[in-house]
């Protein structure tokens, strides 16, 4: 498949920016943060993207999707990081129903994806359990009761966790914490007896939440993928979700580069427009190729998953991709600031929030310390 759009995925692409900017705008995140709304998103604009068949993107049409593949839900995905749309569209889609579509029986996948589709069923991984991202380093313990199993432990820093009406969990059924076998995946209601809910505020306002499991009971039709083998879910789902991801970064990364560029066209210092002065040139045009690097690593992560490339293939990819997408953000968003001067480390300015999320962003499964590490063990090293 070639490292380019087609001309459906072009038109969705239109589509999508013509959407956010319009109708979910920068000034709707800035509203939603400063009203610190009860959901985090805006049900009226959710509700607008389902409509649109967003959600529905990736599934094949036996589920309730539209078969149009992760490369058409990235460019949509790229979209809304322009805007910082807040929407349950990475948590839901990207993350939980990848990990059902993935790991789930047909009987899960039937009912479970047309829901997800609909906008009706919203998901939330349950994975970290500390600090760092380590997707191994599960302590929750599920122990077998009877037919089914009772779920103890601590989740931290899951996304969209406080608007989930249903959580996908990761649960230790044998083995130690760091062991790759021995995870096992649970569905589990969100508002089942002995979980425990509490929102916490990020610094980009992202939804996300910490989760308590107090003897929590599942029946055994809750266990998605098999018993001690959740990791071979986890493993695919979660680079898939760092690609998603990686479309984010990169249209919040454009968006800024371009708003720095014509800041720089239009702010005047000494008489003369500062984006003649020959420093900020160069600053400008290194942040132009590091753009372009991080638009093919995402299109080819994009591509790689379309064309069903093989797993491991595909897990170098999502590593480079999270690496460089996350480097080029890290650099755009520090210099934005920078050539905005004193006003861009103000609220009055939208810039500022682009720096936020890529601290967010930077964290969410893995830093580039973590894939940088990741790649070279996958390469052999």
């Amino acid at each position: 498949m070639p490292m380019i759009l087609n001309e459906e995925q072009n038109m969705l692409k239109d589509s999508a920016k013509d959407f956010c900017t319009n109708q979910a705008p920068i000034d709707q995140f800035r509203r939603l943060r400063d009203e610190e709304s009860a959901t985090g998103y805006d049900p009226e604009t959710w509700s607008a993207m389902v409509e649109l068949g967003w959600t529905a993107i990736p599934w094949s049409e036996d589920h309730g999707g539209l078969a149009f593949g992760y490369k058409g839900l990235g460019v949509v995905t790229e979209e809304t990081g322009r805007t910082l749309l807040a929407s349950p569209l990475f948590a839901s889609v990207w993350v939980g129903g990848t990990l059902i579509n993935i790991g789930g029986s047909d009987a899960q996948k039937s009912e479970l994806l047309p829901q997800v589709a609909s906008g009706e069923l919203l998901l939330a991984l349950a994975l970290e359990e500390s600090h760092r991202h380590a997707p191994y380093n599960v302590a929750t313990t599920a122990k077998v009761d009877g037919d089914g199993y009772v779920l103890d432990g601590s989740k931290t820093f899951v996304l969209d966790g406080h608007i989930a009406s249903k959580l996908i969990v990761a649960a230790r059924t044998s083995g130690a914490a760091g062991d790759r076998d021995g995870i096992t995946l649970f569905l589990v209601d969100a508002g089942a007896d002995g979980v425990d809910i509490t929102r916490t505020q990020m610094v980009d306002a992202r939804n996300a939440a910490n989760i308590d499991l107090k003897s929590v009971s599942v029946g055994s039709d809750a266990v998605l993928g098999a018993v001690d083998g959740g990791a071979d879910v986890l493993d695919p789902a979660l680079d898939i979700a760092r690609i998603g991801l990686c479309a984010e970064m990169f249209g919040s990364t454009q968006e800024c580069f371009e708003r720095t560029v014509e800041y720089l066209k239009e702010r005047e210092q000494f008489g003369v427009k500062i984006g003649t002065f020959q420093g900020l040139k160069h600053r400008a045009a290194d942040m132009f190729c590091e753009v372009e690097l991080s638009k093919s690593c995402v299109l080819e992560a994009l591509s790689a998953l379309d064309e069903g490339r093989p797993a491991e293939e595909i897990a170098k990819l999502a590593s480079l991709c999270k690496t460089k997408v996350g480097e080029t953000f890290h650099l755009v968003s520090r210099e934005g600031i920078q050539m905005h001067g004193g006003i861009g480390m103000t609220d009055e300015f939208d810039i500022g929030f682009f720096i936020k999320r890529q601290a967010v962003c930077e964290q969410t499964f893995g830093d580039s310390n973590f894939h940088r590490d990741r790649y070279g063990l996958l390469e052999g090293y």
